[in-house]
């Protein structure tokens, strides 16, 4: 199972390099489900491998000039704050109550990044970007969950950069890693005081994920950036819904009404995925 673990994390970082977060929302299931690690272990070990694979991932989006390097450093600081207290808070939470925290806030993410306005926010007056105090508000912030539940926070990073800041996705992506490895190591620190790491598992996974990461960075430049975004959408519904139902009971996940809610939200998804296309259709044809 440990193999497989490590085969499996070639995806964390071709996930890290395309879409700019997403490796804690594949490593802690690989390290659970098959690395056979308990929840807190696993979010520790995931921490330091995704802030050193989204270094990794980090050189060749700087390389082809998709990292702002002044609103990262800044919502990095203040994200690795929030970080280090919400790893620390952690501690006193159960395992499988920072699981399905995990999961809900995955899930409320992807429908911010599907609900996508069709025009971002506008920059900063003078053209400097985000002003300081918003960055640290949601530095702050997105640090304390991503330390608290275990994650370096690419699937809110993202988000942040995007739709508060105003940044296109591509960039978005770019300095979503420098965000997210501060967050990593600020966070694993937190939790290092309660968890001991299998630092030979860890090695090995992240070698692995280094190596997806420089082919996932690659691919970034050929996908557009409105399927870029669906992508990362739908990338963290399907994670958060696998993550929530492996941490509700056998009673809750076979009950017909549990898969009729779910039934639903697909079909509700689904119908305004059909409308948001026709109203696009409607647009350019009036343009």
């Amino acid at each position: 199972m440990t193999v497989l673990a490590v085969a499996a994390s070639l995806l964390v970082g071709v996930a890290l390099g395309v879409l700019g977060g997403g490796g804690s929302i594949l490593t802690v299931p690989i390290l659970v489900h098959l690395a056979g690690q308990d929840a807190k272990e696993a979010i520790a070990t995931s921490l330091f491998v995704v802030g050193v694979t989204s270094l990794a991932a980090l050189v060749p989006h700087a390389r082809a000039r998709r990292v702002r390097w002044r609103t990262g450093l800044l919502f990095g600081a203040f994200g690795m704050a929030g970080a280090y207290g919400g790893g620390r808070l952690a501690e006193y939470v159960p395992g499988t109550a920072l699981l399905i925290a995990f999961a809900l806030m995955m899930l409320a993410t992807a429908v911010a990044m599907l609900r996508t306005p069709r025009t971002a926010r506008a920059p900063e007056p003078g053209g400097g970007g985000p002003s300081v105090r918003r960055i640290g508000v949601e530095g702050l912030l997105v640090g304390a969950v991503s330390g608290f539940v275990g994650s370096g926070g690419g699937f809110l990073v993202v988000p942040a950069l995007a739709l508060l800041g105003g940044l296109p996705m591509g960039l978005a992506v770019g300095t979503s890693l420098l965000v997210i490895a501060l967050n990593s190591f600020a966070g694993l620190a937190g939790h290092l005081s309660g968890v001991t790491v299998d630092w030979g598992l860890a090695l090995a996974v992240t070698a692995m994920a280094v190596l997806g990461s420089l082919v996932g960075a690659r691919l970034a430049d050929r996908i557009p950036q409105a399927a870029l975004r669906r992508a990362f959408g739908w990338f963290v519904v399907a994670m958060g819904s696998f993550v929530l139902a492996q941490q509700l009971g056998p009673a809750v996940r076979t009950h017909p009404a549990t898969w009729a809610v779910l039934g639903a939200a697909g079909l509700a998804a689904a119908a305004g995925a059909v409308v948001r296309r026709a109203r696009s259709r409607t647009a350019a044809v009036r343009d």
